[in-house]
């Protein structure tokens, strides 16, 4: 039977018709040296991180995992003393299917929220695939929260009050880290914020084949990120789930979760079927499915009408978890 796509949002549709020479939907692993080198990465060295003075921005290093090398936090601090207390930090995890990018992509997105809660930024740097592959990088986001909550204090957070957000690969990673630092009995996130969150490293959804050749990340960019993280292993019977959240058997005493996906991405199934096995195993999560979202769409574009409320989404949610 063929899977017709769902339509894109008109909005969204000419956005994406404006990016289509710039992003294509398929990555192959020969690739992604080209895109590591893309204009958007070399944009992100120019960004204002401070938002016009709001934020004090320090780039820090870090103890990594054991025997691995130290890593790189971006913390971003309300430059103003606080009014009541310590303040909330959102700890952030970096998209990019798990083989571009650093601890400055995506990060305007938790920098909003922050200036409206008060809170403090911190994005994690983590080793990318296929040089390294997993376990590094969710060791590396697991040593960087580590330290996170550790150091909250001196950084005027609450370790009482992180919560971890992240998209695309950063959301994956993050429903990941919040596995692995419960199992571990590691630092206690109040929330996880999963945006568009690459889960399942199987690549065998409905949605993952309706969507192939179109939008924004694709079954063949998915199976190239997947396979550059698991190798041979991936779509296997031996996948860690901290490796891809989706192959987790036990979702039980995970922090409340916000997820959102868009109804014409590759990762639209895997994330409604994650929220649900959330629901299933007695705990708490918001689900979002924006009708004609392509993948990121708001970041593509951010003035139009589905990514505006999505936006409004995340923050009202955040504003409810912080109280």
């Amino acid at each position: 039977m063929t899977l017709v796509p769902p339509p894109f949002d008109p909005e969204l549709a000419g956005a994406l018709e404006l990016i289509k020479d710039m992003i294509s939907p398929g990555l192959t692993l020969d690739e992604i040296d080209t895109a590591r080198q893309g204009p958007g990465i070399q944009m992100l060295a120019q960004l204002d991180l401070t938002a016009d003075g709001f934020f004090e921005v320090e780039d820090r290093s870090v103890p990594g995992p054991e025997n691995a090398p130290d890593i790189s936090l971006l913390i971003c601090r309300p430059a103003a003393e606080p009014t009541a207390g310590p303040r909330p930090l959102v700890y952030h995890v970096h998209g990019g299917g798990l083989v571009i990018g650093n601890n400055r992509v995506g990060v305007d997105v938790p920098l909003a929220w922050a200036k409206e809660l008060d809170a403090v930024v911190v994005s994690v740097e983590y080793r990318l695939a296929p040089e390294h592959p997993h376990p590094a990088p969710i060791e590396d986001v697991y040593a960087g929260l580590v330290w996170t909550a550790e150091h909250a204090a001196e950084l005027g957070a609450d370790p009482e009050r992180i919560v971890i957000a992240g998209a695309s690969a950063g959301g994956g990673l993050s429903a990941a880290v919040a596995l692995l630092t419960r199992d571990r009995k590691g630092p206690r996130p109040i929330g996880l914020v999963l945006m568009c969150p690459m889960l399942d490293d199987r690549n065998d959804t409905p949605s993952s084949h309706q969507m192939a050749g179109l939008g924004v990340w694709d079954h063949t960019a998915n199976e190239t990120g997947w396979t550059a993280l698991l190798g041979a292993a991936r779509g296997g019977p031996d996948v860690s789930p901290y490796a891809a959240p989706a192959r987790a058997e036990d979702l039980t005493d995970l922090p409340p979760a916000f997820l959102d996906v868009g109804s014409a991405e590759t990762f639209r199934d895997e994330v409604v079927a994650y929220a649900s096995r959330i629901w299933q195993a007695g705990g708490v999560a918001e689900l979002h499915v924006w009708p004609g979202g392509f993948h990121g769409f708001d970041g593509f574009a951010p003035q139009a009408s589905l990514s505006q409320a999505s936006r409004a989404a995340h923050l009202n949610w955040l504003r409810r978890l912080l109280g």
